[in-house]
């Protein structure tokens, strides 16, 4: 492998791992909000629950279709495997909060 092919597969990784970064974050932000809303009565409204399911679905949609790079490391695929785990739970979790 010459250099300059090893340098662009290191940027797209780089790439690849901060969006994946970002993306945790994101479910972070959500997960927190929805534990939030599970500890309080009627906060379903239309607007809250429309809101949320948008958001939930927007992000397995993208954590869902990524594709892993031939290059990524065994941490890097745990790390999306983990990711997607959290998404689908998290959605379980909306779901209770939202039929209290």
């Amino acid at each position: 492998m010459n250099q300059r092919q090893k340098d662009m597969e290191e940027s797209f990784l780089r790439t690849h791992r901060e969006f994946v970064d970002n993306l945790e974050e994101s479910v972070g932000i959500i997960e927190n909000d929805i534990g939030e809303a599970g500890q309080m009565q009627q906060i379903c409204t239309d607007e809250w629950c429309k809101a949320t399911e948008t958001y939930l679905d927007d992000l397995g949609k993208s954590i869902y279709s990524i594709s892993e790079p031939r290059f990524s490391t065994e941490a890097d695929s745990q790390k999306l495997k983990d990711l997607r785990k959290r998404v689908h739970d998290l959605y379980a979790t909306y779901k209770a909060a939202s039929n209290k």
